[in-house]
């Protein structure tokens, strides 16, 4: 996903972004500078310790303070040493502790998030924000300053020494300062524009290669691997010519300034003995500088092509905890029942569980048609309604609006008389269970999996809800039974067996109001039928609402709607509807007819 090129005044306002990662940790940033500046310091006396070798020991050749020299010498050797090695141990340690607080923070913000958020974002573009992003500004942040001040705090005190020293040595060693400006005024731009095509082919490799693991069953059934092979090769071709030219970038600016320290040098070397003349202690010092000079400034430039590079980062995390979710909760709902990491479950009132579609519209964020259409319905508390429909008719987008993972573009969903915008989130969520058509398990294993739908469930009512959906003979034929690991995404286990184990999590719940959407899809005819036997004790003191594409699992509900553009076509029992003989009983007979070819030509 390509991302909008932005203003420089926004991309240095994403450094705004990061203070608040940055300050709870201004204690020991502080020390860290400081111990890097005083070890800093250390490193630039020494040259003065140098000077004052050479004069009075060589020039004027004598002795008589070498004692108190060595020891002088020896304690700023070992004190720089111990200086930087505790600020490298602090930087080490800051490092990790922004990856971690920047990694919490953004996972703690996608929770928060809609589902049209994951919709229009790859899984590999939110992953390289939260993982690749995020190690990218802890290095930036702790390495990246510690090295600004070692090399910065060098140069400067070498500068002000020079100028108390010779004025007119330092100021032909200091012309490189004002060349460095220039070449970082001209490279900076060109840099961040590279660098930012870099991340944004990045994030697409890693999308791509997310899709090749996740979807290599798809891929080998289509046959597609040589199209999806080159299509990787295509954009790890694009990152390296991208890559090679925000080397070819860097390098360039390394040179341009590397030959300017050593302008600097030859000028010094040239002029430099003629102002001192007999001053060799002044002169070798002012060499010293100079050459220890040079480094600095190609530690520099390698620092800000860092910053400049992670302000590409910066814009990447920080628009990421930008994004607003589709489905917010007003601040007064928030103060009085608190939100999905903050519940106040003190303030939540009991809930009956009906529910009420009131002239409800609806059309999925950056989608132009409108799926529902002046939608009401009213469902009782404990009534077992079904909603049947072609595909794209809107069966599912009713489930996500009485689930509230989307908003009503116009009109209102009420559960028990309520707008559900007047409740949290989570206050809601935690009275329904809804079985998807596709089901996903976390890794881990299958009780660990049951225990999210109940976390203080017992063994007793686990294996109950286990029963209830014929999900027991399952777990019983699998060697370590509850303890068997379902893999990722429970990959370990057939798509049917996923299904029951999901089917029993929701049942383990006990929502108050159960949305099954196309629960049964992936299941064989017998377990389907074990589950529909099983429908009458599960549906008992709830709502139910069962969204089906196979019209026998449908026969017992109290209701039935025909949903056809986003409208009721039909509705009313099964009886009721087969004596119509509407689109329903069309459905019905076609889908019949087909099942039992299938059977005469399976058989």
């Amino acid at each position: 996903m390509e991302e909008k090129q932005e203003s420089i005044r926004l991309r240095f306002f994403g450094i705004d972004r990061m203070l608040p990662f940055l300050s709870a940790y201004k204690k020991e940033l502080f020390v860290m500078v400081l111990l890097a500046m005083a070890g800093t310091a250390t490193d630039v006396f020494v040259p003065v310790l140098q000077r004052y070798a050479l004069n009075h020991f060589v020039m004027q050749k004598t002795l008589d303070t070498l004692p108190l020299f060595l020891v002088v010498y020896v304690a700023a050797v070992v004190f720089a040493g111990v200086m930087n090695y505790i600020s490298c141990k602090l930087a080490t340690e800051i490092e990790v502790w922004l990856d971690r607080d920047m990694r919490n923070k953004a996972f703690e913000h996608l929770q928060t998030l809609s589902f049209s958020y994951f919709n229009r974002n790859s899984v590999g573009y939110i992953h390289a924000r939260v993982m690749s992003d995020t190690s990218r500004l802890g290095t930036i942040f702790s390495w990246s300053l510690i090295e600004s001040v070692w090399h910065g705090a060098y140069l400067v005190g070498s500068v002000v020494v020079m100028l108390v020293i010779n004025i007119r040595l330092a100021l032909l060693v200091m012309m490189i300062l004002p060349l460095v400006t220039l070449l970082f005024a001209y490279f900076q731009k060109r840099m961040i524009a590279v660098n930012r095509q870099v991340r944004e082919i990045n994030g697409r490799i890693t999308g791509n290669f997310n899709e090749g693991i996740t979807g290599a069953r798809t891929i080998k059934s289509l046959v597609i691997e040589k199209k999806m092979e080159d299509d990787f090769q295509k954009d790890t071709s694009a990152i390296r010519r991208k890559s090679v030219e925000a080397s070819r970038l860097r390098g360039l600016f390394a040179a341009a300034t590397a030959f300017s320290s050593s302008l600097a040098i030859a000028v010094l070397l040239w002029r430099g003995g003629v102002i001192v003349k007999s001053d060799i202690g002044t002169f070798s010092m002012f060499m010293t500088y100079a050459q220890g000079m040079m480094e600095p400034v190609r530690w520099l430039v390698d620092v800000i092509s860092d910053l400049i590079t992670g302000q590409v980062n910066i814009e990447r995390y920080t628009r990421l905890l930008s994004a607003q979710s589709d489905v917010m909760d007003s601040d007064e709902v928030i103060s009085r029942y608190g939100d999905s990491f903050s519940p106040r479950q003190e303030n939540w009132e009991p809930i009956r569980g009906d529910i009420e579609l009131r002239d409800v519209s609806f059309r999925y964020p950056d989608g132009d048609e409108t799926v529902l259409e002046h939608f009401s319905l009213k469902i009782p508390f404990g009534t077992n309604l079904a909603i049947v429909g072609q595909t794209g008719a809107g069966k599912s987008s009713l489930a996500n609006l009485i689930c509230r993972f989307y908003e009503p573009t116009s009109g209102s969903v009420l559960i028990d008389g309520k707008d559900a915008r007047e409740r949290s989130q989570l206050w809601l969520h935690s009275v329904i269970g809804c079985v998807l058509q596709t089901p996903h398990l976390f890794s881990g294993t299958i009780r660990e999996n049951l225990l999210y739908g109940n976390p203080e469930a017992t063994e007793d009512q686990i294996l109950q809800s286990l029963r209830l959906v014929s999900a027991d003979s399952v777990v019983n034929h699998l060697e370590k039974g509850l303890d068997t690991d379902v893999g990722e995404g429970g990959d370990l286990l057939s798509t049917g067996e996923k299904q029951l184990i999901s089917f029993a999590r929701a049942i383990l719940a006990d929502p108050k109001i159960l949305i099954l959407d196309e629960a049964t899809a992936s299941v064989d005819t017998i377990t389907e039928q074990k589950i529909q036997s099983a429908m009458e004790a599960v549906i008992q003191n709830r709502t139910s609402i069962v969204i089906a594409h196979r019209l026998s699992t449908v026969r017992n509900a109290d209701l039935i709607l025909v949903v056809d553009d986003g409208k009721i076509c039909e509705q009313g029992t099964h009886e009721e509807l087969m004596r119509k003989r509407g689109v329903y009983y069309h459905y019905y007979i076609r889908q019949y007819e087909d099942e039992a070819t299938g059977a005469v030509l399976n058989g």
